[in-house]
């Protein structure tokens, strides 16, 4: 069997990851949580290490995307509406940070938040 695996996604805090852990579990598919107990024992460090990745063997990344999409959390503005996209109006965004630069890998949080278009993978700033 292939011993790989696959990062579904990742999320700032480890408490974020148990719903979707559990729903991926009831299906049969088994989940590793990387770095949840190095952001329990410390939460202020999430964004200088990404976060906790969820992740599942890649032989069982197709069932485990399409489960997760079923699921998953999608972007919101500030007054709680789904974030369109500005180029295929697909209401599936994320929300992503490029941490391009030396001040933004050392500083992530000061870096401005983007989203990204699960549709078509266009990164826009918000409005």
């Amino acid at each position: 069997m292939d011993e790989t695996f696959y990062t579904l996604a990742s999320f700032e805090f480890a408490a974020d990851v148990q719903i979707i852990k559990g729903k991926l579990e009831s299906e049969g598919i088994k989940v590793f949580l990387k770095d949840e107990n190095t952001l329990n024992s410390d939460p202020l460090i999430s964004s200088a290490i990404g976060g906790v990745k969820l992740q599942v063997y890649a032989h069982e990344r197709e069932r485990a995307i399409e489960i997760y999409n079923e699921i998953r959390p999608y972007a919101l503005d500030d007054k709680g509406h789904p974030v369109i996209c500005p180029n295929c109006k697909a209401k599936k965004s994320e929300i992503y940070y490029d941490r391009k630069g030396v001040f933004n890998k050392l500083f992530p949080f000061f870096e401005k938040r983007k989203y990204k278009c699960l549709n078509c993978g266009m990164i826009t700033k918000p409005l």
